[in-house]
């Protein structure tokens, strides 16, 4: 079995180029900054970034984020978070904020979240999937006349249908006062809801106050993670927590049952 080995110089290099290509992104238009263009880009946007960060986020009914949008998370318009306009040097004033594609031709106003059932596109009422409706406003179909617009029963997992999600995007403030979590303050490109590890885990498996939004949830699990506790061992320890809490209620509901016929 080959290993790659990689010098100190060469190691350094590759981490200087994401570090690089996580804070422009696709600003340079696919040519590399100069050193000189890239401390002035830097100038430039990262106070913005600091100052300005949008969270993204689908949220359910319950007020569950569901889903924390990423870079490379996908839009309805089947573009990415990344390449829709997420630099802001003053917040829109207007609600909801509009976060267009920036990609030519494409109609989509703003970001819209839309899952996959795995690794497909899911179905509108019209038997249609996603992508063959318009990402125009109204997300009309492409394919039938008879659709008045993108509206799917697909199930999430946190057991609501698609059509009662809707994507959320709000500032640091906002987010804060409705004590959900912000993660730290980065100079990195279209970060959008992502604070950490557990925010690539689906809404109803994480573990941070994204999942239940409320400042008591916060108080909750503070109190359960200790400052010695590593991630994953941290992780272990919900999940317990979890099956313990669900098998309770399996039990409760099976002497119910027990009671009505004896």
């Amino acid at each position: 079995m080959e290993r790659l080995r990689v010098q100190a110089e060469g190691a350094a290099a590759v981490d200087e180029y994401v570090e690089y290509r996580r804070i422009v992104g696709d600003d340079d238009g696919g040519k590399l900054f100069t050193p000189e263009q890239y401390e002035e880009y830097k100038r430039k946007m990262l106070p913005i970034r600091l100052q300005n960060r949008l969270y993204v986020s689908w949220r359910s009914p319950t007020g569950m984020d569901c889903k924390l949008v990423g870079p490379e998370t996908q839009c309805f318009c089947t573009h990415r978070y990344k390449q829709h306009k997420t630099d802001y040097e003053e917040i829109p004033k207007d609600r909801p904020i509009c976060v267009p594609c920036q990609v030519s031709r494409c109609p989509c106003k703003s970001y819209h979240y839309v899952p996959l059932n795995g690794t497909q596109p899911i179905r509108c009422r019209c038997k249609h999937f996603a992508d063959q409706h318009s990402a125009a406003p109204g997300f009309s179909c492409n394919s039938c006349s008879k659709c008045s617009g993108f509206h799917s029963c697909f199930t999430c997992g946190c057991g609501q249908p698609t059509y009662a999600h809707e994507t959320v995007v709000e500032t640091k403030q906002e987010r804060l006062a409705q004590g959900k979590p912000v993660g730290q303050d980065v100079p990195y490109a279209a970060m959008g809801g992502l604070t950490g590890f557990s925010s690539l885990a689906e809404g109803y498996m994480r573990l941070d106050d994204s999942r239940v939004g409320g400042s008591s949830a916060a108080k909750q699990v503070s109190n359960l993670r200790s400052s010695e506790e590593d991630d994953m061992a941290y992780f272990e320890k919900q999940y317990q927590e979890r099956l313990k809490k669900e098998k309770a209620a399996k039990q409760k509901v099976k002497g119910l049952l027990l009671s009505k016929n004896p």
